[in-house]
């Protein structure tokens, strides 16, 4: 303790020297370290040695205080180079500054003692590297102006200049910029135009502008900030991002673009911020338009490198098994109803007459010869939907794959097996064109009856299944359209080999005979059909059973029991050639993945009737109730994600199925559509469990990149379907309240969060509403729709009424009325649940083929099938391509009708 007591006195007096700060030190060495880094800090942005000097009383100054270190004259004029210089500078090779006129600036006052900043620490170190005398003037005059050579800096009270920590940011970031600069080299430009600056320096700069914003915003005094200056350069680069419209993600989006390391082809115009800017041919902002012409040449750049040309060469359609039903026995498998409710249709921009149209089953509309639009009715509510795949440039006949209920009112369990009639209907619209519809009707080509009860998805297979319908096949072989998968409730996947049209009708014509008849078309609809490839015959719609080519289930050959996992709700195949893997969700949480072309006795065994049964090689439980959507990442056939009953998205790798990837539970989610060029996907929502003001389709990261959700748009009910367009960055939704809307994305591989004005990037396609009408057809105002669920009650009181987008152009988009319908839809509209929801829309898809990539088909309760092309979203990219992609078509396949396949893609020819 008497120690302590003795070393308290002496502890304070040291304590209160070194808060002074003021008073001679008693080293000279620490003076002269305390001065090197000041002395580097004021440099002369001239770097000229021979305007500048020391001052006396300062050097005096030091020599009384620092006795130990050497002697040396102070210079004898600021015009002498060859004179001693101080301590200070000596060390470093860097001279101090004075003014102008020579003065002598007053003494700075001695700093605290203790640990140096960092910013000090910094930039002696940037001193030492330097081994040239003099610093570059250039680099120093960007960067701290040229009023700074003029001018003096003033040093406060406190004896600490000001703005230094600013200056040594702006020399380390010009430092890094210089040395990432040289590594990267900018593309070479085109002719004619001017060498753009290099994307890093350019990205550099605008960080250096918003720091510069920020640090100029900490403080209301301008006298603070009288010691740093911008050069022009920045004030003209502020000014630039200032004027700019844009957000920050979309216009930088192409700089980052270089270093992603993307495969799209992008021109160095392409690449540059002024595309960015204005306005699109089509109305839309330059900002938006932009990802759509990314994602068009990155698709058809993947497509290349995933799809095939000929896969499952064994797998061919064949006469025999395709088994024609008579009237009466086609009679439990078609619709009940057989004319469609009451609709009419008003298209923006053009004046209707409001006629009322009702159709017959299994009949069409005549297409709209300015807007393009197709009608049909299909005989029931339309549960699941999908475009046939065809090659690039083909320019074949365009086929969608459906089913209906047979009733209006049917409803289904999901927790049972159940078996029961079925009908998957097979409708040809006709050669189909981005700008160019089709001048026929869309018809039936023909009907499959099944007994495995009701189907809940169905997907072809991507590519490699589509051959041309003039192939030349041996007698019972048939050209093969493509490749079926079908989920059932009664558990089971089945595979249908599908073939044209065209040779269908052959093969059959010369089988009819007295007791099998095709069904005549009286019996399916009230009106014969032509044909939908170019005969223009007059012939009946046909309803056949056909042998499937394989039958997949879950389980083994010793338990082979489809009851394990329930019914199979979803389905998606591997979008990668060779396509031979199949996944698909069942209502117990399991996914099971088939391998197509296994020859293990343990996963396929051969029926009796030709047919195959296979068994999954992998399952794994993924949630803790019913799969409802399940989605293969396009770019990457190892990633899989999924949606269940349990309000959870999973994102898995089926290297690694222990776990998920990432698990997010936020709400129910109906459909999920995963986009080729993201790390994230699209999910449409039903609304039981979600947040006031939050419900409709969000965009959601896999968890690599952890970006936040995006919300793509907002809807007031359910959103029953979701699809995505890979050629136009696009997704559409469709709703329980008949809306149709598209929304484009941003480019979503950066972060989504600065994305503005995203109601600017939504359009309807059109919206459905029931409307009260009179028991004689006529329209009814005054009226009320009634409030019942029974559909004989609801289709005479009540008529749909569509109202159609001009979707040639968006320009003036915002202030349009069906923008400003939809907006307040989004705000006011109001669910009517005690009624029959007969205006409701259950699928949506858009077509994956580049031929008719333009073109979206949706389909709900009232089982009015429609079709809408999206003529105002042609991409430039798109309209390139289609023409190469002909000619390469041309090529491969022959012009000549009747030409055969190539070589290396036919099978083996039937005995």
């Amino acid at each position: 303790m008497a120690s302590s007591a003795a070393r308290g006195p002496r502890c304070r007096e040291r304590s209160r020297r070194g808060r002074s700060g003021r008073g001679p030190a008693p080293d000279g060495r620490s003076r002269a370290r305390e001065g090197e880094p000041r002395a580097l800090r004021e440099l002369s942005p001239l770097g000229d040695p021979d305007a500048l000097g020391r001052s006396d009383e300062g050097v005096e100054a030091t020599k009384s205080q620092n006795k130990t270190v050497r002697n040396q004259k102070p210079k004898s004029s600021p015009s002498d180079p060859n004179g001693p210089a101080p301590a200070e500078t000596e060390a470093h090779g860097e001279p101090s500054r004075t003014s102008e006129n020579g003065s002598v600036p007053p003494p700075k006052a001695p700093g605290k003692r203790g640990r140096k900043p960092k910013a000090e620490m910094l930039l002696l170190k940037l001193s030492q590297d330097l081994e040239c005398p003099t610093p570059e003037p250039i680099c120093v005059q960007k960067m701290l102006g040229s009023s700074e050579a003029a001018e003096g800096l003033e040093t406060p009270a406190a004896g600490r200049p000001k703005r230094r920590a600013a200056k040594v940011a702006l020399l380390y970031l010009q430092e890094l910029a210089e040395e990432l600069t040289s590594v990267y080299q900018p593309p070479a430009p085109t002719e004619g135009a001017q060498e753009p600056e290099p994307e890093l320096e350019h990205i550099q700069k605008k960080r250096r502008s918003r720091k510069r914003k920020e640090e100029e915003t900490d403080s209301d005094d301008p006298a603070r900030d009288a010691d740093f200056v911008p050069s022009k350069e920045v004030l003209l680069q502020a000014e630039e991002e200032e004027g700019s419209d844009a957000p920050l993600s979309e216009v930088s989006e192409p700089e980052l673009e270089v270093l992603r390391g993307h495969g799209g082809k992008m021109s160095s115009a392409g690449r540059s911020k002024p595309q960015c800017r204005g306005l699109a041919p089509n109305g839309f902002h330059n900002s938006i338009m932009a990802p759509v012409e990314k994602c068009s040449s990155l698709t058809c750049s993947l497509r290349d490198q995933k799809y095939s040309q000929w896969e499952f060469p064994d797998w061919i359609p064949l006469a025999h098994k395709w088994t024609c039903l008579s009237e009466s026995e086609a009679a439990p498998y078609l619709p009940a109803e057989e004319k469609s409710p009451l609709f009419s249709i008003q298209r923006e921009g053009i004046e209707e007459d409001g006629v009322l149209y009702r159709v017959n089953r299994f009949n069409s509309l005549q297409p709209h010869e300015e807007r393009l639009d197709v009608s049909f009715f299909v005989g029931g509510p339309v549960w699941a939907m999908e475009w046939c795949p065809s090659p690039e440039g083909s320019a074949a006949p365009q086929y969608v794959a459906l089913y209906c209920h047979g009733s209006m009112e049917e409803t289904h369990s999901v927790a049972g097996l159940h078996g029961g009639p079925a009908l998957l209907q097979l409708w040809g619209l006709g050669t189909l064109q981005h700008e160019q519809g089709s001048a026929d009707k869309a018809e039936l080509a023909y009907a499959i009856a099944a007994d495995h009860g009701c189907v809940w998805d169905m997907k072809f297979c991507p590519s490699g299944a589509w051959e041309l319908p003039t192939a030349a096949r041996k007698h019972p072989q048939m050209s093969r359209l493509g490749l079926l998968a079908v989920a059932f409730s009664d558990g089971k996947v089945l595979l249908y080999s599908l073939p044209h049209p065209e040779a269908l009708q052959r093969s059959k014509r010369t089988q009819m005979g007295p007791s099998r008849s095709m069904l005549s078309a009286r019996s399916v609809s009230s009106t014969t059909a032509r044909s939908p490839v170019g005969a223009g015959t007059q012939r009946a719609s046909w309803l056949v059973q056909v042998q499937c080519i394989a039958t997949l289930q879950v389980g083994s050959i010793q338990a082979g029991n489809a009851s394990e996992c329930g019914q199979c709700f979803s389905l998606s195949w591997m979008p990668s050639k060779p396509h031979h893997h199949l996944a698909a969700g069942f209502y117990d949480g399991t996914v099971a993945i088939w391998n197509l072309l296994t020859k293990s006795l343990l996963q396929c065994v051969h029926q009796p009737d030709g047919s195959l049964k296979l068994y999954p090689f992998q399952c794994f439980l993924a949630h803790d109730h019913a799969v409802r959507s399940i989605e293969w990442c396009k770019a990457d056939s190892n990633f899989l994600v999924t949606a269940g009953s349990d309000r959870k998205i999973k994102f898995w790798d089926l290297r690694r199925l222990y776990e998920p990837i990432n698990s997010i539970k936020r709400f129910l989610s109906t459909e999920v559509a995963w986009l080729l060029p993201y790390n994230g996907v699209t999910v449409a929502q039903d609304n039981c469990y979600a947040s006031y003001g939050l419900c409709g389709i969000h965009y959601i990261d896999a968890g690599y990149l952890g970006f936040k959700a995006y919300f793509v748009a907002p809807r007031k009910g359910t959103v029953w379907s979701i699809s995505g367009s890979d050629w136009l960055n696009t997704v559409a939704a469709g709703d329980i309240t008949g809306e149709l809307v598209a929304a484009v994305l941003p480019d979503l591989a950066v972060n989504p969060l600065n994305v503005k004005r995203s109601s600017d990037r939504r359009f309807p396609v059109y919206k459905a509403d029931l409307l009260p009408c009179s028991p004689t057809g006529s329209e009814g105002g005054e009226q009320a729709l009634p409030k019942t669920r029974l559909y004989s009650e609801m289709v005479t009181k009540s008529y749909i009424r569509f109202r159609d987008t001009d979707l040639r152009s968006f320009k003036n988009f915002p202030s349009r009325e069906p923008m400003r319908r939809m907006h307040t839809q989004e705000v006011k509209a109001e669910l009517s649940l005690d009624r029959l929801q007969l205006e409701s829309l259950h699928k949506v898809r858009f077509s994956p083929n580049l031929d008719s990539h333009g073109w979206l088909v949706s389909g709900g309760q009232a089982g009015i099938v429609r079709a809408h092309c999206l003529v105002g979203l042609a991409s430039g990219m798109g309209c390139q391509l289609l023409p190469e992609r002909r000619a390469r078509f041309s090529s491969l396949y022959g012009d000549k009708p009747g030409s055969p396949s190539p070589a290396e893609h036919s099978p083996l020819p039937a005995e």
